[in-house]
């Protein structure tokens, strides 16, 4: 089943806790590679606090397609897959009173996280020395294209998904030389993978500070992440295989009659029991099948011929649990949809369900949490909240701002007051 906004999932697991409870994360973040990754740590049990520009929010409300929240202004489907159980205060980064602000809410963050460009957290006076001189116990963590803290060539690129992804060489994977790369095949890997490490440092230095008392810098390079996720093709590439889609194994799709499913199989004991499967025993004494190398040699002249008839007359999930039965490793090439109507994602609760506010009846679908802790209850989600919703409950709450010096710092500039 699909998460609807307030379920819990395992309720009986409600008296544990989370592990990240208490936590408290200053984010100055926008679009998807950094709101991910304290979207993750929110599931967690983080307290997340989300400093945007007044009026427009930050840039992922912008991106298509969107919808209207209820005063009529865009939420863009990048904020809206990525930004869930957060507080969004609005503050101009660029006015003195503004910075003082965000300092203040440093001095009691366990986390303060930026992806900005290179060097811009620093010029606003919100870098990591800032932000340590008030607060030495915080983690401070930055993700961008190419890093913070070692010098790169590229430091200067603006970045994406798809420059670190196609930087890393993973767009050259499996690739017909005469044939141009695909750009963002994956989606935004590059900025939930990115996500993901970040995620994994910033733990990891929370644990060090739990041991020595003193935070430290956590810098995340998008780049850096995807050559980690292209871990095979550089392995092949330094053994000698230029290409890895000439890898020496079956690693294919195949028709059925209502799609594709996949095939991976390199053990001589797979394919005997595949060749039996499909109704070609015979594969197994052909000569020009003696091994993964001959079975690649021989995808498209014997095997996809012989499999494909095979399961002519079966659905992707037919054919691949015959397969999965007989030890073979398959699945079903899916589509979005039918990842949505999956039944191990609706039982796993890894779809999060989201009611529009602009009177569109169906509802934003976004991916669930995958982590799975058997003594942590799942959920509850909150929406993502509107621009600005929760800056004067913030300044008053945490800095104890009067309602009075609230009104005199928006009507200054340093602070928006937008009406949720």
């Amino acid at each position: 089943m699909t998460m609807r906004l307030g379920e819990v999932a395992g309720a009986d697991l409600q008296r544990f806790g989370k592990p990240l409870d208490g936590i408290r994360v200053l984010a100055i973040e926008q679009m998807q590679a950094l709101p991910y990754a304290t979207q993750m740590l929110a599931r967690l049990g983080a307290e997340v606090v989300k400093i945007e520009s007044p009026g427009i929010g930050e840039s992922g409300r912008a991106a298509l397609p969107m919808m209207s929240d209820p005063l009529g202004r865009s939420v863009g489907v990048t904020f809206l897959r990525n930004n869930l159980g957060k507080r969004s205060v609005t503050v101009d980064l660029k006015h003195p009173e503004g910075r003082e602000i965000v300092l203040r809410l440093a001095e009691k963050a366990d986390i303060v996280c930026e992806n900005f460009k290179p060097g811009t957290a620093g010029r606003l006076g919100l870098g990591f020395e800032d932000i340590a001189a008030v607060n030495p116990r915080a983690i401070y963590l930055s993700v961008s294209g190419f890093g913070n803290t070692t010098e790169s060539p590229y430091a200067s690129w603006p970045a994406y998904a798809p420059v670190a992804e196609g930087m890393a060489g993973l767009y050259d994977f499996k690739r017909d030389p005469n044939t141009a790369p695909v750009v963002s095949p994956l989606g935004a890997l590059g900025d939930s993978g990115s996500a993901l490490f970040a995620v994994i440092g910033v733990l990891a230095a929370l644990r060090h500070r739990d041991a020595t008392g003193v935070g430290q810098y956590v810098d995340i390079s998008m780049f850096d992440a995807m050559v980690a996720l292209n871990d095979a093709g550089i392995s092949y590439w330094s053994m000698g295989l230029k290409d890895p889609g000439l890898a020496p194994l079956i690693n294919h799709s195949f028709r059925a009659f209502d799609g594709y499913f996949l095939i991976q199989c390199a053990r001589p004991h797979m394919f005997a029991a595949m060749a039996d499967l499909v109704g070609k025993p015979e594969w197994r004494t052909d000569p020009r099948l003696s091994g993964p190398q001959a079975w690649f040699d021989h995808i498209e002249d014997i095997l996809r011929p012989g499999i494909e008839e095979w399961a002519a007359d079966k659905s992707r999930l037919q054919a691949c649990a015959a397969l999965s039965g007989v030890g073979v490793a398959s699945g079903p090439v899916y589509n979005p949809g039918d990842v949505i109507d999956d039944e191990h994602v609706r039982n796993r609760h890894m779809l999060v369900e989201m009611e529009r506010t602009d009177g569109e009846p169906a509802p934003i679908l976004s991916p669930g949490n995958p982590v799975k802790l058997s003594r942590v209850a799942e959920g509850p989600e909150s929406r993502v909240p509107w621009v600005g919703e929760h800056t004067a409950e913030v300044l008053g709450t945490e800095l104890g701002m009067s309602r009075e010096e609230i009104e005199r710092l928006a009507a200054a500039g340093a602070i928006g007051l937008e009406t949720p």
